[in-house]
């Protein structure tokens, strides 16, 4: 709620997911719902919810993916239909992070089941109780079970299922159906630069600890810094997290300035992923038999750094987007 911008989210970010990828994963959702609400919402949307999603009164969930549906969101299959003076919601979801604790889901259904594609989808501002261990999912309609993770623990992730839950009229973003897909479009660009942001601090902390286990273990008489094929993986992690972090930066900048960052955005998510991957698998193979072990950060280190390849646009999805930029002339 400061009004500052991707470069200072960037930033912060970084430290926070340097410490654990959980804690600089708490505000995706709700910088989501924020811009989703700020450039699509009615006036009365805007009113309702910024301020309570800024102070942090409530949390945000994103309600996309489907067991079916990953990167293919035109085959989406949740539907949501206008019966009086309530929406009223049928279908599944799968991959949703903290479902059970939040108080507002953003929603992507079909509510136009006879147009194709992208043109049937809309958006919904969906309002929930929050869960409880006990009850996780008190609303009528909604339930789900938690999805055990590799790695990323301490975030939850959840399947869900609705059956006849009610959002009220006004849940509609904006008030004007089949706008769900453009509007969630014109978030992408923030989600992965936040999503790199996040994979550079998990970078820098894979390298830190790589390179202070490096310096105290000792073998064959000295620090095993020392040798050449350990002092290479340092080094070559070290630029990885730099290129990483200064495209991240870059792409953070081309946003403050109201540019069209889609591809760079793209690149600085895809760099970051691969970055933080490769500097805890380096890391984790300085530790040695060490690195295998729970107690040792960098084993969960290792299987946080895997899912940054997946979530917020899986790699595949990045360089399509990369490659149609080239072919088209973006440069």
């Amino acid at each position: 709620g400061l009004g500052l911008g991707k470069l200072v989210m960037c930033i912060v970010t970084e430290e926070l997911s340097r410490g654990w990828i959980g804690a600089g994963s708490l505000g995706t959702r709700s910088e989501i719902a924020g811009e989703l609400i700020a450039m699509g919402g009615t006036d009365a949307q805007k009113a309702e919810w910024l301020p309570r999603i800024a102070s942090g009164e409530i949390l945000p969930t994103a309600v996309f993916t489907e067991p079916d549906v990953g990167s293919d969101l035109g085959s989406l299959q949740t539907r949501a239909r206008r019966e009086g003076d309530h929406w009223v919601i049928d279908g599944a979801k799968n991959w949703i992070t903290h479902a059970s604790r939040s108080d507002l889901m953003t929603l992507l259904a079909r509510t136009l089941p006879d147009a194709k594609g992208y043109a049937g989808l809309s958006m919904l501002l969906v309002p929930k109780p929050r869960g409880t261990d006990a009850d996780p999912f008190p609303a009528h309609g909604m339930s789900g079970s938690e999805i055990e993770v590799l790695g990323y623990r301490g975030m939850r992730e959840y399947a869900l299922q609705f059956d006849g839950m009610t959002a009220p009229a006004d849940a509609l973003l904006g008030g004007e159906e089949g706008q769900g897909f453009k509007q969630l479009m014109r978030t992408f660009e923030g989600a992965r630069i936040q999503t790199a942001a996040r994979a550079v601090g998990v970078a820098r902390r894979a390298l830190e600890l790589g390179l202070d286990y490096a310096i105290t273990r000792k073998q064959f008489g000295k620090a095993i810094v020392h040798f050449p094929r350990v002092s290479d993986k340092l080094a070559m992690s070290l630029v990885d997290f730099i290129a990483a972090r200064e495209l991240s930066y870059a792409a953070a900048r081309a946003k403050d300035s109201g540019k069209r960052c889609d591809i760079e955005a793209g690149m600085a998510k895809l760099l970051g992923a691969r970055a933080a991957w490769s500097n805890a698998d380096a890391a984790l193979q300085i530790h040695g038999g060490n690195g295998y072990a729970l107690e040792y950060e960098i084993s969960r280190v290792l299987c946080d750094a895997r899912i940054l390849n997946i979530f917020e646009g899986a790699a595949e999805i990045q360089a399509q987007v990369i490659a149609r930029g080239l072919t088209g002339g973006r440069n």
